[in-house]
């Protein structure tokens, strides 16, 4: 194949809405409102219309939404807040941050997810928030994970930097989208994200009115008025060219969704009567955005494809190849007696192949064809 494979084909993605980005880019220009600007407040009022969430408070990236999040929650020094070990280090790094202490948890092994029955079993009496991750694309089990906090007087702040666009349907039949179910919600828009800027970005989401004015605060130096500074904040805005750019492509995530679900399901069928391999499980009561297709390779082969993927120059990711508890920056929190064994099943066992919003057939014909290969080759 003589075309080139990309993991995330941001490239191909802005030429097909060139004259929408290029316009919105230069209308932020010509108005010299780089800061807060009415482009900021314009994709704000848009994405609290997509996810149906009272507030939307943007800011400069997906870490100080994780920050601020937990800012607004008045925790003290000490105080124990639950988070899946299998997740990026951002998710972990703003607890550490705030001298808060995280509490490294397993997930299940097929979701990847934090689930209620784990989350509960780590509560104690200094337990005062969980973050659960929608890791890859698709909403932890969030119904049950909210009973268990109400009963336990926890805070939940869902990180959804993967999984924005994803809807989780409760018991009564009712939806909604992922970060706007717990406490708050927090997503980055890293230029690879499903939804993702041309630099940093990101957001937070709650519905209750005095959290939202609190994350407003914190995020803009702690001030509510100009010059009157209420409570120790930090310096955290949306870009108003990345907020144009946003709004641009926020009105094609369906459809960037939608591509990225068609892409996983040729993956799926492909790879249906592999058995050195489990393909990726969708949660019964979530739809799957797939940010990332991940697959388990079983039998130790994860190292023998990587090297076949690399030799075919395909691209591919191994999220995450540490737990948080072995990494260096945290070890002083991990007990001796920490066990996590789906943790590290998935950290040596995962692998995630191509899949974005430029996909075709042949493209998808080749990755599938050359992964089957090194099984038949092994």
């Amino acid at each position: 194949m003589n075309r080139q494979i990309h993991m995330v084909d941001v490239g191909t993605q802005y030429r097909n809405m060139k004259s929408e980005i290029d316009q919105a880019i230069i209308d932020v220009v010509e108005s010299g409102q780089f800061i807060n600007g009415p482009k900021v407040k314009e994709f704000q009022v848009d994405l609290e219309k997509f996810l149906d969430v009272k507030h939307v408070i943007p800011c400069a990236n997906g870490t100080d939404a994780l920050q601020i999040a937990l800012m607004a929650l008045g925790l003290k020094p000490g105080d124990e807040v639950i988070v899946p070990a299998f997740t990026y280090v951002a998710t972990a790094e703003v607890i550490a941050l705030l001298q808060l202490t995280p509490v490294m948890v397993d997930v299940d092994p097929n979701t990847f997810n934090l689930t209620a029955e784990i989350f509960e079993k780590a509560i104690t009496p200094k337990t005062k928030a969980v973050v659960p991750v929608h890791l890859f694309g698709q909403c932890s089990d969030m119904e049950p994970i909210m009973d268990v906090a109400k009963k336990h007087n926890v805070y939940v702040v869902e990180d959804n930097a993967q999984a924005i666009g994803a809807d989780y349907t409760f018991a009564d039949g009712r939806t909604q989208k992922s970060g706007t179910i717990g406490d708050i919600g927090t997503t980055s828009f890293y230029p690879s994200k499903n939804l993702g800027a041309y630099g940093d970005a990101g957001a937070i989401f709650t519905n209750n009115d005095e959290l939202a004015a609190k994350l407003r605060m914190i995020a803009n130096h702690g001030q509510g008025q100009r010059y009157h500074h209420e409570m120790i904040g930090c310096n955290s805005r949306l870009d108003s060219i990345q907020a144009a750019i946003l709004g641009v492509k926020l009105k094609y995530l369906k459809n960037y969704s939608a591509a990225r679900q068609a892409a996983a399901a040729f993956y799926d069928q492909a790879f249906a009567e592999e058995e050195w391999m489990q393909t990726p499980t969708r949660q019964h009561n979530s739809t799957h955005v797939f940010h990332q297709y991940t697959l388990i390779i079983k039998d130790g082969h994860r190292d023998a494809l990587k090297a076949h993927l690399s030799a075919a120059g395909i691209p591919f990711g191994v999220f995450y190849p540490l737990p948080l508890y072995d990494q260096e920056a945290f070890k002083h929190f991990v007990p001796d007696d920490l066990d996590l064994p789906v943790t590290e099943m998935l950290c040596k066992s995962v692998i995630s192949l191509p899949i974005h919003t430029e996909m075709d057939e042949e493209i998808l014909n080749h990755i599938s064809g050359v992964v089957k290969g090194m099984f038949k080759t092994a």
